[in-house]
């Protein structure tokens, strides 16, 4: 089995990327961080062989993480699970050893090619360091077990969409009690205004949400948007 640590600083989050982890066959979940300092202890203490690593930690960037863990010795591969799209940041995770980047949000599908593609790693390297470098074709084999393709997007949902984020929206209505606005959606999940509006929009058409209006003394009304028990 493949132990993986799952650090992300919002727990619902978290929780989201250790279940599909979970379901990967192969790959168990051996520890949850939500901080640079707890991820850090977690390498420390051992049992991890790859660490899913988002960027924003409340203490400490995701790759200032990585810089560190190469400087104390620490081997352990990294999969960078982020926001944070921009080339400086890619850049950067890759001359820091990360294996892959996924951009959030992200599918559970575009999370498993990546995962079963380090398990791939993993085989062909203990099959060609088991009887040691003979040249290129070898070492041509060790890199193209990372090659992956894109991954499809989940049936039902509309392209741009993913499961995770799809998860995380419903949990939080789902506990609310009550019909929340995008705005106040935006602020439970740390997404944008925009994007909590479109997974919205979607899920109030798929019939999982209830569209009602709020009106105030001027302006628009606001749309606000409730749980529907299946």
């Amino acid at each position: 089995m493949i132990d993986v640590l799952v650090v992300d600083d919002d727990f619902r989050v978290a929780e989201i990327n250790a279940k599909y982890v979970g379901k990967v066959p192969g790959f168990r979940v051996a520890a949850r961080a939500h901080s640079a300092a707890q991820a850090l202890a977690a390498v420390e203490r051992g049992r991890v062989d790859l660490v899913l690593l988002d960027h924003y930690l409340p203490d400490q960037t995701g790759l200032d993480l990585v810089h560190r863990m190469r400087e104390q010795g620490h081997g352990t591969d990294v999969i960078m699970i982020t926001a944070a799209g921009d080339v400086a940041t890619v850049q950067q995770a890759m001359r820091l050893g990360a294996l892959h980047y996924l951009v959030k949000p992200f599918t559970f599908a575009a999370l498993r090619t990546r995962l079963d593609s380090y398990a791939a790693l993993r085989r062909t390297v203990d099959r060609v360091g088991g009887r040691g470098l003979t040249g290129q074709e070898q070492v041509d084999r060790i890199f193209g077990a990372l090659r992956t393709s894109p991954a499809p997007s989940a049936p039902g949902l509309p392209s741009g969409h993913s499961e995770p984020t799809t998860d995380l929206i419903c949990g939080v209505l789902h506990h609310a009690g009550q019909p929340l606005s995008a705005h106040e959606v935006a602020a439970r999940t740390g997404l944008s205004r925009s994007t909590a509006q479109r997974y919205l929009r979607h899920l109030e058409q798929a019939g999982r949400l209830r569209l009602s209006l709020k009106y105030g003394d001027t302006g628009r009304p606001e749309h606000r948007y409730a749980w529907v028990a299946p």
